[in-house]
């Protein structure tokens, strides 16, 4: 497992930059972000008092905006960056009963971090860093953390099942960059966000949505499955 301090997203510059340009990056993401908060409301919003794990939490938005519907939410954030995590306490110095840990992954499966279960845990944009048997490992670790009938909801990139769907899906993506650019009326051009992501030390590490579907169930989780999907991102998770 790659060492957090050794990845681009250790580096202030690099973790800004990433954030300023989130919504041209991601596809549909504040779209995500409703289905998100969907799935909360349906299938948590009935119970006392949530208690909400964000693993890799970067600037704090996906919290955020569980809590703008849930404002009684118990929410713990982890991120290995601290550059991030002050985003993330900025964002949310309004509310109570928000935690930050500073932590990788490779710190939360190897050192002993004590943390309570949750109810509810949510990753985005994180956990496609790491290898296959390495997701896995994640995925134990969040069940273990998980009460029963809590449930986990990952928002990542994906790899696509054969070459001719990745070309496709990439090509949407730049699609998708363009006309944000243009609605936008930006002068900077983000095509290379594109080109940066087909760079094998980052796209050798992307999993097909199914192994990612059956690495949940092995660890034991039920009802898995895809919530939302386009192009290359995903919503995917399952109950304890």
């Amino acid at each position: 497992m790659t060492e957090f301090d050794k990845t681009r997203w250790s580096a202030k510059d690099f973790a800004y930059e990433y954030l300023e340009t989130a919504d041209i990056r991601i596809l549909e993401r504040r779209r995500l972000l409703e289905v998100l908060k969907s799935f909360y409301r349906y299938f948590l919003g009935d119970k006392q008092q949530n208690t909400v794990l964000d693993m890799g939490c970067g600037d704090g938005i996906l919290i955020h905006e569980l809590l703008k519907i849930d404002d009684s939410i118990s929410a713990t954030l982890i991120d290995g960056s601290e550059d991030m995590l002050n985003k993330a306490r900025e964002r949310l110095a309004g509310f109570k009963n928000i935690h930050f840990i500073k932590a990788s992954f490779q710190e939360l499966l190897y050192k002993d971090i004590p943390l309570p279960d949750f109810g509810f845990v949510v990753s985005s944009l994180a956990i496609h860093h790491l290898a296959m048997n390495e997701k896995k490992s994640i995925f134990n670790y969040i069940y273990s953390h998980l009460r029963e009938g809590g449930y986990f909801v990952n928002t990542d990139v994906i790899l696509s099942p054969t070459e001719a769907l990745e070309k496709w899906y990439l090509e949407l993506w730049k699609e998708w960059i363009i006309e944000k650019q243009t609605v936008l009326k930006l002068e900077s051009k983000y095509e290379d966000i594109i080109s940066k992501h087909t760079e094998k030390e980052h796209h050798s590490k992307l999993d097909i949505l199914t192994d990612q579907l059956n690495g949940l169930k092995d660890v034991g989780f039920k009802d898995v499955d895809c919530f939302y999907k386009y192009g290359i991102f995903a919503m995917y998770g399952g109950r304890k």
